[in-house]
Parts: structure tokens; sequence; C-alpha cells
């Protein structure tokens, strides 16, 4: 499965869970550690785990599996590493406090709402 199909089941897979904040960068033409960032804020130690284990689960039955999982002990910022994709699962108050969107500004932001559940 290529980065971009990885990237949309993890978006479709936050955004059904209620992973709030959703932002994804292209981070390929800055970095060379991956292609994209995926970032997601939970509303607790509790949620940011079980947000990070609903992407972990759904990636899976596509055959796809992190090469490294960070930070699931104590759940203030999980990092499952996809290879071409980092999904970054934070607390509110940590994701304010590392501020990955600045620190990587010079990253193109990608649209992620064709992968969005609509509302009505």
């Amino acid at each position: 499965m290529e980065a971009q199909q990885i990237l949309q089941h993890a978006v479709m897979s936050l955004d059904k869970h209620k992973g709030e904040d959703l932002l994804a960068l292209r981070v390929s033409g800055v970095t060379s550690i991956a292609d994209y960032f995926l970032l997601a804020t939970g509303t607790s130690a509790t949620n940011v785990r079980s947000l990070s284990d609903y992407v972990e689960q759904e990636l899976a039955r596509e055959g796809v599996h992190p090469k490294r999982i960070e930070g699931y002990r104590t759940g203030d910022w999980i990092t499952l590493d996809y290879g071409d994709l980092l999904v970054h699962v934070f607390c509110r108050e940590t994701r304010e406090f590392y501020d990955l969107e600045r620190l990587w500004t010079d990253a193109a932001r990608v649209d992620i709402t064709p992968y969005l559940i609509q509302e009505s």
C-alpha cells in the first residue's frame, strides 16, 4: 500500500473515532524521515491510546503494520511509524507545547477533507 493510501486510511480511522484537529503535512521535500506526518489530538491519555489503537487495528486489516510505536505507556504523545507516514496522536497540552505545525512550517499541508466524514 502506498503512503497516500495509508494516510487516507489513518485519517478516516481517526475521524471516525472522533480524533480532533486532524492535520496532514507533506514533509518529503523537507526531510527524509517520512513523506507525510498526520497529527491528531485526543481528549485524554486514554483517548490518545484508543485513537492510536484504532489506527493500528484498521491498518492491520489492510496488511499494514507499524515499524515502531513510541509513547504508548505515557499516552500523552503516541507516534505510529509506518515508514512513509508518521502518525502523531497527542493530548491537547502536549500538542500545544511541541507545536509541530510551527516546527514544520516549510511542509505543505495536505487536503484531507475528502477523507473526512461529512456531517449533515
